[in-house]
């Protein structure tokens, strides 16, 4: 069940990954999945049939702006958490995309080769970044995040950092 609240917005009728869901809108501007767990390097993963697909939160894709090339681990590469599982660039930023979880990479969206702009339009959905088999899942899901008053405290936090005036 969700904790309502105050000043959150819900949103009933989101379809992250294609599956409809309750979907969350904190500082009236940032969407969070329901169901999802969340790093503090702006990742999401979700849990697929025991392997988990990772991609980029919608505060981050925000605080990036148009992003203009992405570049993935390709598949079979091992990764590890909080080490680069790509890289992204915008017109503002060059960076790591650090990897909310370790294990092996077993799928990369080669959609965002050609279509790196998907990580703006729908990051939870068509812009995904990778689907992995972790390698230890249990110990890493205590470094994530997952309920909505902490991620909530994270994003407030987060707010200066990313978005200077």
């Amino acid at each position: 069940m969700v904790e309502e609240i105050p000043g959150k917005a819900f949103l009933p009728y989101a379809y992250p990954l294609g599956r409809r869901c309750r979907m969350t809108k904190i500082l009236d501007r940032f969407e969070y999945p329901e169901g999802l767990f969340y790093s503090a390097d702006h990742l999401w993963m979700k849990r697929e049939d025991g392997s988990v697909r990772v991609g980029v939160t919608d505060m981050a894709q925000q605080a990036a702006g148009s992003i203009l090339f992405v570049r993935l681990m390709p598949k079979g590469r091992q990764v590890e958490s909080g080490k680069p599982l790509g890289t992204m660039e915008t017109g503002k930023w060059v960076g790591p995309l650090k990897s909310p979880l370790s294990g092996t990479v077993l799928e990369s969206n080669e959609a965002l080769k050609t279509q790196p702009k998907l990580l703006n339009e729908d990051p939870y959905g068509k812009g995904w970044l990778a689907v992995l088999q972790p390698s230890k899942l249990d110990d890493e899901l205590k470094n994530l995040m997952s309920d909505l008053t902490q991620i909530e405290k994270f994003t407030q936090a987060e707010l200066p950092k990313l978005f200077k005036k």
